[in-house]
């Protein structure tokens, strides 16, 4: 995770915007996927890093997390991208066991979107 990355998860944080459990564990999910190779800068995952943040702090607070209208659209656009789609429901499963707050299908379906362009501006050996 470069800099930049790091500010922005400290200053969700530090404001307040997410909890402290939120923004450490969005932080592994980030190391875990640079250990796997992927290119996880602000440009790449700035996005992806608050999406993330926000959307556990929004179930942990018991706000409801509405379905979109377009998962249509979402679903379809990942079937090209199994992987992503894997990674995107094993974060959810770790966000239910470390959390207690497993994201709906349409967070998932967002979260895959996502990490298929995280991957997309990976290093080529990295896609599967």
């Amino acid at each position: 995770m470069d800099d930049q990355l790091a500010l922005r998860v400290q200053l969700f944080r530090e404001n307040g915007q997410v909890r402290p459990e939120v923004a450490a564990f969005v932080t592994e999910e980030l190391d875990s996927l640079a250990a796997e190779g992927h290119t996880v800068t602000e440009a790449t995952a700035g996005m992806l890093t608050s999406h993330l943040m926000m959307a556990l702090d929004r179930l942990l607070d018991g706000a409801p997390i509405e379905e979109f209208r377009t998962d249509e659209q979402v679903a379809a656009e990942l079937a090209g991208h199994p992987e992503a789609v894997a990674r995107a429901r094993a974060v959810s499963v770790r966000a239910e066991r470390e959390l207690g707050a497993p994201l709906p299908d349409s967070e998932i379906n967002f979260l895959g979107l996502h990490l298929a362009v995280l991957a997309q501006n990976s290093p080529a050996s990295h896609h599967s």
